[in-house]
């Protein structure tokens, strides 16, 4: 299309190319990469002193191996191969990076197995790429590291979980933006950041699947609460129904977390800024359809593509619901 053809008709065509892009985007997509980071797994064991065994996780991304994209640089004075690394008398101390974090893979998860039985959990992003070691099990690093790494972390995972950015604006079409958005936002986030934290500390299990399809049939439902006009109590109460799905949406998190680790010596700040990172992502995305919706609030397409989007969102989130309830039957074998 040629830009001459005015600003409306350009308006035009990105609106309804967003909606056909939102109906394609998860399709082919495999259920369980739905609000997936892409994370990358690396194991070290010490089996003498100052000796590890080392190896990546067996899942390569496209299934080309991990080490084509990432590559480890050891601290000062270990040297290894891609099996052993020697560190001598100091030990497995000094600085720890892993070159490539942030492009093929969001996170390298670092877990370290000690002769004295203590286990080690490090996350490296593309934020904080690099570790300080100390030769033993003990984490000594600043919280604000650790901050920064999950804080980002939390940032990512929001803004690539398509199924939980389509139950917020599913949610924004539901209310719009009135003054009782606030009180609907501020009902999702205070669910999920419970469910997420009693999840992350052990306190709540449930398995995967069946969380993962009540994600999708939550879209399913507030989209096509969003269509119609009747006053049901979705409409009346939009609040109740954020905080029961929230809920459920926090215990996605927490699956995400756990994929992550937690360091053991700063759980409490872990859990806090990944959630944190969560939220600024999740406003974030509020911002940006307020800021869309000001700039095309006078273009007469806006109001006539709210249906389709809807129906968009809720074909994507229906297909969704099929395949992970088929994970839970085991259908196909």
């Amino acid at each position: 299309m040629a830009l001459s053809a005015g600003p409306n008709a350009l308006q035009t065509w990105i609106l309804r190319h967003l909606v056909l892009l939102v109906a394609l985007a998860g399709f082919g997509t495999p259920v369980v990469h739905a609000h997936e980071l892409t994370m990358a797994e690396m194991t070290m064991r010490e089996v003498a002193p100052g000796q590890f065994v080392w190896s990546w996780g067996a899942a390569g991304k496209g299934g080309r191996p991990i080490s084509e994209d990432l590559t480890p640089r050891w601290p000062e004075g270990c040297v290894g191969d891609q099996q052993v690394i020697q560190c001598g008398p100091k030990g497995l101390a000094g600085s720890l990076s892993i070159t490539g974090v942030g492009k093929a893979y969001s996170a390298a998860i670092v877990r370290i197995y000690w002769r004295s039985g203590d286990r080690q959990v490090i996350t490296l992003t593309s934020a904080q790429p690099k570790i300080q070691l100390f030769g033993s099990a003990k984490d000594e690093r600043a919280g604000s590291e650790v901050a920064v790494a999950y804080f980002s972390l939390g940032i990512e995972h929001i803004l690539t979980g398509f199924d939980h950015l389509l139950f917020v604006i599913s949610l924004l079409f539901l209310v719009g933006f009135r003054k009782r958005l606030i009180a609907t936002i501020t009902a999702f986030t205070l669910a999920h950041s419970v469910t997420l934290a009693a999840s992350a500390l052990g306190l709540l299990v449930l398995r995967s699947p069946p969380v993962e399809a009540s994600i999708a049939l939550s879209i399913v439902l507030v989209s096509a609460e969003a269509l119609h006009r009747r006053e049901t109590w979705t409409r009346q109460w939009p609040a109740l129904v954020a905080f029961i799905f929230g809920l459920v949406h926090g215990l996605g998190f927490a699956g995400a977390l756990k994929e992550i680790g937690l360091p053991e010596q700063h759980v409490s700040m872990a859990l806090l800024t990944f959630n944190l990172g969560v939220e600024a992502g999740q406003l974030l995305v509020v911002a940006l359809a307020w800021g869309l919706t000001m700039v095309l609030a006078r273009n007469p397409i806006l109001p006539r593509l709210k249906a389709p989007a809807l129906y968009a969102i809720g074909t994507l989130a229906a297909y969704w619901s099929l395949e992970r309830v088929a994970v839970i039957i085991g259908w196909p074998n």
